[in-house]
Order: C-alpha cells, then sequence, then structure tokens
C-alpha cells in the first residue's frame, strides 16, 4: 500500500510539474539507471529534475513565472549579475529545505547559502556531487565583466551523469581538466562570454557527449554546427537559450 501510495504521489508531482513548465526539455538515463531531464528556460536558467528532485540554475523571474514551477531542493547560483541572481526568482523557488550554493558575492548579497570556491567539491545531497570551478574572461578589456577567481561554473554528478555548467566564461585552460563530461553548457555571448570560435575551442577542449550552447542572446548558434562538423563524437544541440 505505501508503495503504491508513493507511486502515485511522484505520478502526480510530475504531472504537474509538466503543466507548469512549459519548457523545451531533454532527458536522458543517468548511469544509475533513473531520468534526468533537462527544462530549457532561457538565458543561462535551467531547471534539471531527476526523480522527484528539482535544481534550479540561475533562476530568473523575467524567463518564467517561477512560483509555477515545483519547489527547488537544490539552487545554484554561478554569479552575481542580474540575469544569474535574481532574489524575486529565489525566493518563489525556495522552501525550507532548500540548498543554495552559490559564490561568495552572490552568498553576501543573499545572506545565506553554502559559498563555493573554485576548486571546491561537496555533495550536498545523498543524490548530487557539486564541483566548482573557474569561469572568467581573458580577452583584454573583457575582464572586467568576470574577473578570475570571484564566479563559478559547476560540475554535477547526478545519478553517476556529469553535467559540466560553465556559466560566465571564455575558453579558458582550465577546461582541460574538467574530465570526462556528458552534458556540457557553453555561453557564447561576446563580449561577455565566448565568440562562436571560442566555443568551438571550448568543446574540443571538454569533448562533452552533449554540448548545448546558452546564454547565446542574438548570437548565430548554428554557425558551431561547421566548426564541429569533424568531431561526430560530440552531439551539438541548440535549444532556445538566447
Amino acid at each position: 500500500m505505501y508503495e503504491k501510495i508513493c507511486l502515485t504521489l511522484c505520478g502526480l508531482f510530475f504531472a504537474v510539474l509538466m503543466q507548469a513548465a512549459p519548457f523545451e526539455k531533454d532527458s536522458f538515463k543517468t548511469k544509475d539507471g533513473h531520468t534526468l531531464t533537462i527544462h530549457f528556460v532561457k538565458h543561462g536558467s535551467l531547471m534539471i529534475t531527476y526523480e522527484n528532485f528539482v535544481i534550479q540554475v540561475d533562476p530568473v523571474s523575467s524567463y518564467a513565472d517561477y512560483a509555477k514551477l515545483p519547489k527547488a531542493d537544490v539552487i545554484l547560483i554561478t554569479h552575481e549579475h542580474g540575469d544569474h541572481l535574481d532574489k524575486k526568482a529565489i525566493a518563489a523557488s525556495e522552501k525550507k529545505e532548500t540548498i543554495y550554493i552559490l559564490n561568495e558575492a552572490s552568498q553576501n548579497i543573499l545572506g545565506k547559502g553554502i559559498a563555493m570556491k573554485n576548486g571546491d567539491k561537496l555533495s550536498p545531497t545523498s543524490y548530487m556531487t557539486v564541483e566548482a570551478v573557474p569561469a572568467y574572461n581573458t580577452t583584454p578589456g573583457r575582464e572586467q565583466f568576470h574577473p578570475r577567481h570571484r564566479d563559478n561554473g559547476y560540475i554535477l554528478s547526478v545519478g553517476g551523469s556529469r553535467i559540466y555548467i560553465a556559466g560566465d566564461t571564455e575558453d579558458i585552460s582550465e577546461m582541460t581538466t574538467v574530465g570526462d563530461i556528458d552534458i556540457a553548457f557553453i555561453p557564447v555571448n561576446q563580449p561577455y562570454t565566448m565568440t562562436i570560435a571560442q566555443a568551438a575551442h571550448a568543446a574540443k577542449m571538454i569533448h562533452p557527449r552533449v554540448l548545448y550552447p546558452y546564454h547565446y542572446g542574438e548570437t548565430d548558434v548554428t554557425a558551431l554546427k561547421k566548426l564541429l562538423s569533424a568531431d561526430t563524437a560530440i552531439d551539438l544541440r541548440i535549444r532556445p537559450l538566447q
């Protein structure tokens, strides 16, 4: 009886989720045999569901009505810019048990959460491990947008599958050390993040199985197809993440 009730509640949860989240989405089978779904909200905002858990990445209220979405078990914030850190969206997403993972500057703004520095690792839940990795600008004249050591990218291990969310960054050398990546999100939004050529270079350093350009604004990311056409091991997928 208890098992039937749990299955019914899980079914109702996801029925509500699908009605509340009319975003395009892709689902993957994780290495532990469960389903992980990525909902493409917009720009740098993502919602990831795994079993009945919800992870919000850089939620921003101008991209979605978070009051209509399921409450987050984990909220990840890459850095404090307004298109990544939005108090209204966070307030609409949170519940008593929500875990906040963010960079130090964002923690100072919110006054709560677990601040991670580049290189830090933690396991905030039984189903997820998080590693904070560097995200910064390198092109002369752009360093002020995202200075080194301030912001985070994140590598999530969920159900044994590894997801790299690069944050706002250029094609930095540290990308050669991220290890085996199943799914990667790379920003393409010059002058703040990467040019198309830089994104292609980043993809070749990371070499993910599935690659999503995101945070791309008005950049024509279809140009990546030609630059990556020789690398058939990378599944390039373009979704509405402008």
